[in-house]
């Protein structure tokens, strides 16, 4: 009986529930360029909200830069969901 809970103590210990410390730093790195290509995406304003200038809507980095880095952080996120640390691998041997 004593042997029982002595392996539930060690069970409840070395329980996780899924995130360590490595994964939740990828993920914010991952939200933080996430954040950075929406605020690329914004960009500037024009001064007269009635003359419509196509340089500022149509230019580089709102068109191909911040969908990338968008991408980029989506693909960061997924493997820091996805990451399996390397020190649950150790307690279970």
């Amino acid at each position: 009986m004593s042997e029982k809970k002595n392996n539930e103590n060690i069970d409840k210990a070395n329980f996780h529930f899924g995130f360590r410390k490595e994964n939740y730093k990828i993920l914010f790195i991952g939200l933080a360029v996430n954040v950075l290509g929406y605020l690329l995406m914004i960009g500037g304003g024009s001064k007269d909200p009635n003359v419509f200038t196509g340089d500022q809507l149509f230019n580089s980095t709102r068109l191909t830069i911040s969908p990338l880095l968008i991408l980029i952080g989506f693909g960061i996120i997924i493997y820091a969901i996805m990451r399996k640390s390397k020190s649950t691998d150790t307690t279970e041997k």
